[in-house]
Order: C-alpha cells, then structure tokens, then sequence
C-alpha cells in the first residue's frame, strides 16, 4: 500500500536566523517563518490529507497547523495533527543552541574536518553524529544508529496507521538535517544534496507501508519552494 507524503520542512525560527544548532530545543518561528509556512500552504491547498504528523516541538506544530487551516479554508477536511517525539531533528546533546560553526569544529577538528561540510565529505553524513556524540562531554547526542532507530520508528507510525489507504496522501512537517539524512538514504543520484531544504520547502516521497523502510521509500521530488 503506498502512501504520498509531503515532508515540508518548518518555517524559519530564530535559531535558524542565528545560525544556532536546532534539533529538540523549541526556538518559535520568526515572521518570516510564518510566511514560510502560508506559502507551504497555499502550495499544498488543493490536497486533502487523510493524515498529518509532525515532531512535538512548536516550530513544527505550529507550521502543521497552518497548513491545515489554509487546506480547510479551501474546503477540505482536515486530519487531526498526530505529533510525536520520533518525528524531531537529530538530538545535539551538549551542543543544543549553540553556533554551528563551534559545534562543528569541535566534533570534526579532532579528525582533521573542522566543518560540516568536511565532516561529511571526507566521513560521511552519518559521521556527523557519531562524531558530535563523541564530542558531547555528556554524550547525549544521538549517535547515527540512534538517530535512526528513532526516525524508522516514525515511519513505523505512519505504516501502523489502520485508516489510510492505498493511495492517500499524508502531511509530515520535518527537519533540515533530516530531511538531508532521508535523501541521503533514500535518492537516487541526481539530486543535488548540497543544497539544504528551504524553510517551507515541500519534499514528496512515496511511502509503501507493507514494506521494510530500506524498500519502502521513493523520492519524487526534492525542496520545492
């Protein structure tokens, strides 16, 4: 059974606009993150959505819930927001809040790639967790297998879902670095994962809810804005 689901990222939150590691700390939206998330809307007004999930964290909520009021004022009938733990941005422990160009140089430095886009030219995107993890003096960031064993269990949720059917179309307001992550994981080569997802932006897979998630995910398109 395949389901369409349209990933938008959330608005712009102030963290964003400060250039701050953002994954389960709540930073609100700025203004031009609520516009973000009405032109998400007017984008996405002619689908009706027979679900809609996104993390517990306000940035995603709120951009959730104005999707849906813009889908309902165009007379649609609107699911109920399903929000959830396993749908946040990759946990940065020690490093929430703080400058990303810092807390990048302290995870990577030590291996001789002292930004991100080192880390994860010469390692890998998995890299980046694992090795901000081992930099956290408290090592409460997530590691990559933990990172991913909680976003499986998001799609998890998704497939357990006993009122979709085949051919439905789904709302799932997500994360930059995960949104990253599942192109990483999932795109065919063609897509340029250089450029991260806009605030607003809609990314569109098609989900089979009968298979394991390693075959169960197609990209249809990427960062539409």
């Amino acid at each position: 059974m395949i389901v369409h689901v349209h990933l938008v990222r959330h608005g712009q939150t102030f963290f964003n606009r400060y250039n701050r590691l953002q994954g389960w700390s709540n930073s609100p939206l700025t203004q031009a993150g609520l516009d973000d998330a009405i032109h998400a809307g007017n984008a996405l007004k002619d689908i009706t959505f027979a679900a809609a999930y996104c993390s517990d964290t306000t940035r995603a909520q709120v951009t959730a819930q104005t999707i849906l009021d813009i889908n309902a004022a165009n007379g649609h009938d609107v699911p109920v927001i399903h929000a959830d733990m396993h749908f946040r941005e990759q946990f940065y422990g020690y490093f929430e809040g703080q400058d990303m160009g810092a807390a990048w140089l302290a995870a990577g430095g030590p291996h001789g790639a002292p930004t991100y886009h080192a880390i994860v030219e010469q390692f890998g995107l998995g890299a980046t967790r694992d090795f901000l993890k081992e930099a956290d003096p408290f090592h409460d960031a997530e590691s990559d297998e933990e990172y991913w064993r909680r976003v499986d269990g998001a799609f998890a949720l998704i497939a357990a879902n006993a009122d979709l059917r085949d051919g439905d179309d789904v709302l799932m307001i997500s994360h930059g670095n995960t949104l990253l992550s599942l192109m990483q994981r999932f795109a065919p080569a063609g897509y340029d994962l250089s450029e991260r997802p806009a605030n607003g932006s809609v990314t569109m897979i098609d989900f089979d809810t009968v298979k394991s998630l390693d075959d169960a995910i197609e990209v249809i398109s990427y960062n539409r804005r």
